[in-house]
């Protein structure tokens, strides 16, 4: 199993930023890759990012890209979430995932371990 802890979650002002951070911990030689979804109230959880933890490829949604960057450290099994230039609209609960395979990263399915989540609110 892997456990998945979140930190860095507040309250920002538009076009503030915001750095989220995960650290994994357990059976954390499984991880073939991490991210972040998100859930807004009353909506469907959404794919923000994703990080291959072998290569370091990258992926995002087409709403945050040029304004959010994932980044890892596989010596101290974190993943970050560096957000700028913040919107009400990114307002939500920020979740870590990880996954043990490779491909599906847009889809919530294809993670296998989520953290509790942390909240993000972006003030106007």
């Amino acid at each position: 199993q892997v456990q998945l802890v979140e930190s860095g979650g507040g309250l920002v002002q538009a076009g503030g930023s915001l750095r989220l951070s995960c650290a994994a911990s357990g059976r954390t030689f499984s991880i073939n890759a991490m991210g972040w979804f998100r859930q807004a109230p009353g909506k469907e959880r959404m794919f923000v990012a994703a990080i291959s933890r072998r290569d370091g490829w990258t992926y995002y949604a087409s709403s945050v890209k040029g304004r959010f960057t994932i980044s890892r450290d596989n010596a101290k099994n974190t993943v970050a979430l560096q957000m700028s230039s913040l919107k009400p609209e990114d307002t939500a609960v920020y979740y870590c995932v990880a996954a043990k395979s490779s491909g599906n990263y847009y889809y919530p399915d294809f993670y296998d371990y989520w953290g509790q989540g942390t909240q993000v609110t972006v003030s106007s």
